[in-house]
């Protein structure tokens, strides 16, 4: 059995227990992307399985905190002791130059950077959950995706 636990926002810090789960817990930013990570424990998927899972449903149920649009990070601690690190940032793309925010006399332009055709990244989300799931799943990308 698994179990999943919510705290509601409160303004008294103190308010809220200190929540232990024995067999597994998930935690994000939406109920509902932590329930999907519940049942991918349940299904039998290991803590790599659920944040895979729960990365892709925060994409659909809170866009702005997960999206495959974006990049990240992920450290990774098993429990035969190992630890990885898997950096899957948005990267610059191919026609990038090191001068390309840069004016005739090598200043910076500013807003070229933040806005425009030349302010966006290569998306790395994906790249990283599907490395996250071949490398340290038990579970086919498919099956985190459809829970």
């Amino acid at each position: 059995m698994f179990v999943l636990s919510l705290a509601l926002v409160s303004t008294d810090a103190t308010a809220a227990p200190a929540v232990e789960a024995e067999h597994g817990m998930v935690v994000s930013a939406h109920r509902l992307a932590s329930e999907v990570g519940v049942r991918i424990l349940a299904a039998g998927g290991n803590a790599i399985d659920a944040a895979v899972a729960v990365g892709y449903a925060l994409a659909v149920v809170d866009p702005c905190c997960g999206n495959i649009g974006g990049g990240g990070f992920m450290t990774i601690h098993l429990a035969d002791g190992r630890e990885s690190f898997i950096n899957f940032r948005e990267t610059a793309p191919a026609a990038a130059t090191p001068t390309m925010y840069l004016d005739a006399e090598g200043k910076p332009i500013d807003e070229l950077s933040r806005s425009g055709y030349r302010a966006a990244g290569v998306p790395g989300t994906v790249m990283g959950l599907d490395r996250a799931t071949r490398e340290y799943a038990r579970l086919p990308r498919a099956a985190l995706i459809k829970l």
